[in-house]
């Protein structure tokens, strides 16, 4: 099988990147399961669909049908070449440099920013909030559920423990999210059961009997919930709603499912990366399993909670958050599924221990965050487009740490804008997913030409034998779900339904991330043009494949 090699070492900044291949392909399929997260982002995207016609449990695979697409591109160019920038790395190589930093740098740098405050918002509603109410500390929970400030603390938090996860090094990460992996399983196989043994009226009895006494709720919970989600306009079916509404709805679930390659950038520290078949199924099996599980979850929730009920409890619930209303929902919490299965059991022990396991699908995730990023940035700074210092590795750990730092600081800065909802940061959630789908789209691009323009690369790749009637299978798949992506922007960008709120419309939503295009811009002409006058042309260190 033939190694990359690059051709002139001495063109970057040092003759070896110093990270090092500590991770296993198991590694980084839980890093990809944990990236198609459904206890975090499925749970958290699913309960803002409410408004949708379109089924979920069709959109759902429906979803999940292209982003095998997907896979099959991230997987043919880590094979290709494996090296920590993934999406930079092969964007600037095939495309051009500029072009591979300014969509690199913005989709996996700076839009990132815009997560923090989304993960910090799911760690207050799926771990502060049920635990301190299943303690009976009610003031506090209510306080972390409905508080802006209790938003931005838990941002602070978030942002202390993901540095402290990452600052570890990528083995000791490996250990840990390893450990919440089966935690997590343990969790979610408990909340199944729990869904398909108990029924509706055992369900409807302990959602009375706990969410009055842990928050306050008044009796005749289920009852006013249904009605208060009527009033927000939930109407999201499980099944059905034609094709047209489902393809509309998969803008928004693609919030939640497009992530199997979120470990892409990490490839130059995993083993065995230029096995295309094992990068595949890694990835492959981190969509599948998770899509059947979010599948049975729908399946299971309508049995025992009733689909109706639930998602007029989301609408309900989010019709207060995003401050349609100034009226406190009848569950005054985000309605938490493994919370609301727990009501079964009367028990705050176990009910706490529930939780608690749970959890771990959060801990496990919230590397995600920071983790690819840092590697990105390392890579830009590796190709010496950012200050030398970026690039420096703790000798110890193997970890970019000034890297590190450059996601975290921003981010605590969004965090707050967001949390207190200034300038309208709050509209701008799916920012985050449209940015990053035009860097993948860059993606797409480069994968389609790659046997074309990068011939010899191509032919010595493991890849090179897999084609579709003589065409490139990577240029196919690019194809595929090029046009997947260009279907989403539409929908993000024109919204013609108007259905996601960050189209152009949106004055807030354009002129934050023309902003951030326009810095990676300046980035790099900026360093372009220092490292000309330090006799360093970037232009040939992109015709070179980064060093390992």
């Amino acid at each position: 099988m033939a190694q990359v090699k690059s051709a002139d070492s001495s063109l970057f900044l040092r003759k070896a990147t110093g990270l090092v291949r500590s991770w296993s392909v198991f590694d980084a399929f839980v890093y990809a399961f944990f990236s198609i997260n459904l206890v975090t982002l499925g749970l958290y995207s699913f309960s803002q669909m409410y408004y949708f016609e379109g089924g979920l449990l069709p959109t759902l695979f429906v979803s999940g049908a292209f982003m095998i697409f997907e896979i099959i591109v991230y997987a043919s160019l880590i094979s290709v070449m494996p090296r920590a920038g993934g999406d930079y790395v092969w964007q600037s190589r095939i495309l051009g440099g500029g072009i591979g930093f300014v969509l690199a740098v913005t989709g996996w740098w700076f839009i990132l920013w815009l997560w923090v405050p989304l993960y910090s918002d799911m760690l207050r509603q799926l771990f502060f909030t049920p635990l301190l109410g299943i303690v009976g500390l009610r003031g506090a929970a209510l306080w972390f559920a409905q508080q802006p400030i209790a938003h931005f603390v838990t941002v602070l938090i978030m942002c202390g423990l993901v540095t402290f996860f990452i600052a570890m090094g990528m083995k000791w990460y490996s250990r840990f999210q390893k450990i919440c992996f089966w935690i997590s399983v343990a969790g979610i196989l408990t909340v199944l059961a729990l869904l398909l043994f108990g029924n509706n009226q055992s369900f409807q009895s302990g959602l009375e009997r706990e969410a009055v006494a842990m928050f306050g709720a008044q009796p005749g919970v289920y009852e006013a919930t249904l009605k208060a989600g009527e009033e927000a306009g939930a109407i999201a079916p499980l099944m059905g709603g034609g094709m047209v509404a489902i393809f509309l709805a998969m803008g928004y679930i693609t919030f939640f499912n497009m992530w199997p390659n979120w470990g892409a950038t990490l490839y130059g520290e995993v083993r065995g990366a230029t096995d295309f078949k094992r990068n595949f199924w890694g990835m492959a099996w981190a969509l599948i399993v998770t899509t059947l599980l979010g599948a049975v979850f729908f399946l299971l929730i309508e049995k025992t909670m009733t689909w109706k009920w639930f998602m007029a409890a989301n609408g309900a619930w989010w019709n207060y958050a995003w401050g349609y209303t100034d009226v406190v929902p009848p569950l005054p919490v985000w309605p938490y599924p493994a919370m609301l299965a727990g009501y079964m059991v009367n028990s705050r022990v176990f009910q706490f221990i529930l939780v608690l396991a749970m959890s771990a699908w959060w801990f496990g995730w919230s590397g995600t965050v920071f983790l690819s990023s840092t590697r990105v940035i390392f890579a830009a700074a590796f190709d010496r487009l950012l200050p030398e210092k970026v690039a420096e590795v703790e000798p110890r750990t193997r970890t970019p740490i000034y890297a590190l730092l450059l996601m975290v600081i921003p981010s605590i800065v969004i965090g707050a804008l967001f949390a207190f909802d200034i300038f309208n940061f709050k509209s701008l959630t799916l920012c985050s997913t449209l940015v990053i789908a035009v860097m993948f789209l860059g993606t797409m691009v480069a994968a389609i030409l790659l046997p074309f323009i990068k011939k010899d690369l191509y032919e010595a790749s493991p890849i090179a034998k897999y084609k579709v009637l003589g065409i490139p299978l990577i240029s196919v798949a690019g194809v595929i779900f090029g046009a997947f992506l260009l279907f989403l922007l539409y929908q993000w960008i024109i919204d013609p339904n108007e259905l996601y709120g960050i189209g152009y419309r949106n004055t807030s939503s354009m002129i934050y991330m023309g902003a951030m295009y326009l810095l990676a811009l300046l980035l790099y002409v900026g360093f372009k043009a220092y490292r000309r006058r330090q006799g360093i042309n970037i232009n040939k260190i992109y015709d070179e494949i980064p060093v390992e």
